[in-house]
């Protein structure tokens, strides 16, 4: 596997479109932020470890849906292994005008945008989340 985060990414997104109660990935501590901003967000439900049959440490994501339709309707990957993207912090794009969140990979961890801003720190744009 050559981007984790992408394909962490992409296991949420199908779990979300497949209505599945949970989604169940490898564990790392950066898929671990990630999915704990999600959570304090409101995109997902709650976050626990725990193993897979040869004893390798699972990160379990509890889906969150509204009404029967997911909270999350767009995940993006924004800079990859190949082209990495880097923004300053008063260059951090809003999503959707405000109504989605990006994940910024900065200096003092990950980040939410409206944190990123306040803390006037920029750093690698991971993802866009609406």
């Amino acid at each position: 596997m050559n981007d984790p985060i992408s394909d962490f990414l992409t296991r949420l997104r199908n779990a979300s479109q497949a209505r599945l109660a949970e989604c169940v990935v490898p564990h790392s501590r950066l898929k671990a932020g990630l999915a704990k901003i999600l959570s304090d967000e409101g995109y997902v439900g709650a976050i626990s470890e725990g193993a897979d049959e040869a004893g390798h440490k699972t990160l379990i994501v509890q889906m969150k849906y509204v009404d029967g339709v997911p909270a999350i309707t767009g995940l993006k990957r924004v800079s990859t292994p190949g082209r990495r993207l880097y923004t300053r912090y008063s260059e951090i794009p809003r999503v959707l005008n405000g109504l989605g969140i990006s994940i910024l990979s900065t200096s003092h961890g990950l980040m939410k945008d409206r944190d990123a801003r306040r803390n006037k720190l920029g750093g690698e744009l991971v993802c866009n989340v609406w």
